[in-house]
């Protein structure tokens, strides 16, 4: 299996562990799904240019803010932070699972998992 498989199976995985973990601290997993697209409020900062979209959309795109989130959670108890912990996680993980990665700054399709939509980088010399 190449890594981009490999990445995607680990991310459903992590849906899987989020949505029980949801249920087990007592939040209705539909919630999860209610907030979705929240997060990606990020890439509206394409509207300036592909390299600030893709530090805004990478930033809020990974593991490490959910992750902090959570162990403010633990800290504290604060009820909220879990839920926006999972919520976070499960966008980045159904991204991830989807094809949805970590963006170049050249172009919005461009991701660390290859293009979205395309089998391979277009060729610069290829005839339009």
């Amino acid at each position: 299996m190449s890594p981009v498989v490999w990445q995607r199976v680990e991310s459903v995985a992590v849906v899987a562990l989020v949505v029980v973990g949801a249920i087990e601290l007592g939040f209705d997993w539909w919630w999860l799904f209610v907030v979705f697209l929240a997060f990606d409020l990020s890439a509206l900062f394409y509207l300036a240019n592909t390299r600030i979209g893709a530090a805004s959309y990478n930033a809020v795109h990974n593991y490490a803010a959910p992750a902090l989130l959570f162990v403010a959670f633990i800290a504290t108890d604060a009820r909220w932070l879990a839920f926006v912990a999972l919520a976070w996680a499960f966008h980045v993980a159904v991204d991830r699972a989807l094809g949805y990665g970590l963006k170049f700054d050249d172009d919005f399709q461009h991701t660390h998992l290859g293009w979205i939509g395309r089998k391979k980088a277009p060729d610069a010399t290829a005839p339009e």
